[in-house]
């Protein structure tokens, strides 16, 4: 059977006089059609040639999302390099960690600045050293006749499903990346069940797929979700000003695309504030349709119910749905948990939102709304053909398939405590419904997750934060599933103090892992409220719940 790789090639070989992937930039597209993604790719694979990599050799890539991006991410894998992508918003003392632990030959970057800032920030007693290459530098190189031939490309192909294609870096408890290895096999198979979802999706259609994407390449989900898009017979729009979403949205009119919660919940912020500043008959008659709606999903409707909605639909919501264009057929959600009351905002429009699960071990994916299926608000669909999802102790969920990955780089202990007798331990905790549909209910981890896909340890921030404030007898972050993250503090302490620690803190923090807000608990904790265990860790599962009106007034009282 062919590996995702060679099933890409001949895609590209399919279409290769017509458009498959374009930039979205202002108001026209940058375009490329198969045949001119296969020059770039194997331009890019000469360059890698004559750099003599072996197979297994790391290469970091590092920018946002472009089609230079991904024509080189193909060649370094189909040269069987062992692609390690970047995330480039990352502080740069962040990224060389990463490359300090994986060690690659060579950086490719999306630009000098970019390459410079990592340089800049390398360390003289790194112990070794990495050339650095531009993205522009790489795709000028002439392309030999050899380089041109499909045969060539088909046998470059020829990879062992064991062969490791990734390193995808994530945040582990402990604060420090971790590199999950991904290889042809994981890759394979996750790619056969995200295209036959997206197949179902799409049935009667005609014609092309038009996608839509801005999540970063660099985040497993995000990859894996690039290129089943691309094993469709579709059009792919990169976004490449994320400032500029709705209009980026508008012109390229997708069927569908892949979301982080952030991206949704702004968008029901953005009409509920809206609607707030319309005339009031407008107001009355969008609250009456939105709560008919909810007690239509609730099933307990009421009389008059029928009428709201119509002219809710009529006048309202169907001015909002055009926003993302006339050919939307279902929001794809998946990171971070999502807000059943976003959810049915999105189904009160008459949009879908299908969830997914999973996590870079797991290839991205674990359990996928099935289009065919029940879609049940606040769950994340039914196991993906193919694998095991099952429930452990404290409610944890294992998986077992082809879908997991083989170990974490370099982590041998870190690796055996997760995969175990077969099975990975993810460390979330869920439960599954009558339809098979599952929903996360919480974390064994204490990893935070933001509705934008970050995750984040608190522990090593807490510490920092701890030491700046030792009047402080406990400070502990929350966020989970929220756009960013708060702090709450025991003890004696100022709160002029704690601003100062946080400003302190958050300087050498990403925009992601910065605090934005705190309160000063006047309660506090001990083992006999229940709020701390017997040897004083933290029981944060109780303690969100114990202060969640507190918690809800921090985010209620900002706006950022």
């Amino acid at each position: 059977m062919p590996n995702f790789l060679e099933n890409f090639f001949a895609q590209l070989e399919k279409n290769a006089s017509r458009v498959v992937i374009r930039e979205i930039h202002g108001e026209s597209f940058l375009e490329l059609t198969g045949g001119q993604l296969l020059q770039q790719i194997r331009r890019a694979q000469e360059w890698i040639r004559r750099r003599n990599l072996s197979p297994g050799d790391r290469v970091a890539i590092v920018g946002p999302n472009s089609m230079r991006w991904i024509a080189i991410d193909l060649a370094l894998m189909a040269e069987g390099s062992v692609v390690v992508p970047l995330y480039y918003r990352q502080a740069p003392g962040e990224l060389v960690a990463v490359m300090r632990d994986c060690q690659p030959k060579i950086l490719i970057a999306d630009g000098g600045v970019l390459r410079g800032s990592i340089t800049a920030a390398w360390p003289a007693d790194a112990g070794f050293r990495f050339d650095t290459v531009l993205f522009d530098e790489i795709l000028a190189t002439s392309a030999s006749p050899r380089a041109e031939s499909q045969t060539d490309i088909a046998r470059l192909n020829a990879r062992a499903d064991s062969d490791l294609v990734t390193i995808v870096y994530t945040s582990g408890t402990s604060g420090e990346p971790k590199g999950v290895c991904l290889n042809i096999g994981n890759v394979t198979f996750m790619l056969e069940r995200t295209t036959g979802r997206l197949k179902q999706l799409m049935r009667g259609s005609q014609g092309l797929d038009s996608i839509f994407h801005y999540t970063p390449l660099n985040f497993g989900a995000s990859w894996i979700a690039t290129l089943s898009f691309m094993l469709r017979d579709s059009v792919v729009t990169l976004s490449t000003d994320l400032s500029k979403l709705a209009d980026e949205i508008r012109l390229s009119q997708p069927h569908y695309f892949l979301n982080v919660p952030t991206l949704l919940e702004r968008v029901r912020r953005g009409v509920d504030d809206a609607i707030s500043k319309r005339p009031s008959i407008i107001r009355s008659l969008y609250q009456r349709a939105r709560d008919a709606a909810q007690r239509e999903i609730d099933g307990t409707p009421k009389a008059f119910d029928g009428v709201w909605l119509s002219l809710g639909r009529a006048l309202i919501f169907s001015k909002i749905k055009e926003r993302f264009g006339p050919n939307l057929r279902a929001l794809i959600c998946g990171s971070a948990p999502l807000a059943p009351e976003t959810q049915n905002f999105f189904r009160m429009l008459g949009v879908r939102v299908l969830q997914v699960y999973g996590l870079t071990e797991t290839t991205g994916i674990c359990t996928m709304d099935d289009p065919d299926g029940t879609v049940d608000t606040g769950h994340v669909g039914p196991t993906i053909e193919g694998i095991e999802m099952q429930v452990a102790e404290e409610n944890e969920l294992i998986v077992r398939g082809p879908n997991i990955f083989p170990s974490y780089w370099n982590r041998k202990e870190e690796t055996a405590a997760v995969l175990r007798g077969g099975w990975f331990h993810t460390g979330d905790q869920g439960e599954k419904n009558e339809h098979g549909n599952w929903r996360i209910v919480g974390r064994v981890k204490n990893l935070l997750i933001l509705n934008s896909g970050h995750k984040i340890p608190p522990e090593p921030i807490e510490d920092k934060l701890a030491q700046l404030l030792p009047a402080a007898q406990h400070v502990i972050l929350v966020g989970n599933g929220r756009g960013y993250m708060c702090a709450l503090l025991t003890g004696p302490i100022d709160k002029s103090a704690v601003q100062a620690a946080l400003d302190n803190v958050n300087r050498d923090l990403p925009h992601y892992r910065q605090i934005r807000n705190f309160t000063v608990l006047s309660e506090t904790l001990s083992p006999d409220s229940g709020l701390l265990t017997a040897m004083g860790k933290l029981r944060r599962t109780a303690i969100n719940d114990h202060f969640a009106s507190q918690i809800e007034a921090l985010y209620a009282s900002k706006t950022t």
